[in-house]
């Protein structure tokens, strides 16, 4: 599963929407395998920022909020969801 979400960040650092959200859907597509796992809801997280390359607001927005429902319960000084609230918010 790493593999897919390295690639998935690596089609996005290359602006490859369509190729980025494929792999972080592969991920998602496996859910047995990630339902715990950081890696899920890292997933999501790609997917939003896909999302938002590809111009599809609305599905960025409801990929934002699965991964913001997922973490509600974090420490909110963590990086990685400072950021991912501060990208939803500027969406809205």
């Amino acid at each position: 599963m790493a593999h897919w979400r390295g690639r998935g960040d690596a089609h996005l650092a290359a602006r490859q929407d369509p190729e980025a959200g494929a792999e972080f859907q592969k991920i998602l597509d496996h859910r047995g395998v990630v339902l715990n796992q950081p890696v899920g809801a890292l997933a999501r997280l790609g997917l939003a920022r896909a999302y938002v390359l590809e111009g599809e607001r609305a599905k960025a927005l409801a990929a934002y909020e699965d991964f913001l429902a997922l973490w509600k319960h974090a420490d909110a000084d963590v990086p990685i969801l400072k950021q991912a609230n501060a990208e939803y918010s500027g969406l809205k």
